[in-house]
């Protein structure tokens, strides 16, 4: 089989470059929010409850 690979130019690399951190900026930020809405939760007692 005969591969054709597509070449990227240095405009569309910083798009998908940005994009890239886009997506883990967000997916940073939706584990805070998911960490805050745990703690806000349970309160701030699980962090003292013995293992």
């Amino acid at each position: 089989m005969d591969q054709e690979f597509v070449t990227l130019t240095e405009s569309q690399k910083k798009a998908r470059r940005s994009r890239s951190v886009a997506i883990a900026i967000g997916l940073f930020a939706l584990v805070v929010i998911f960490y805050i809405a745990t703690i806000v939760k349970f309160g701030p007692g699980i962090l003292d409850r013995p293992m």
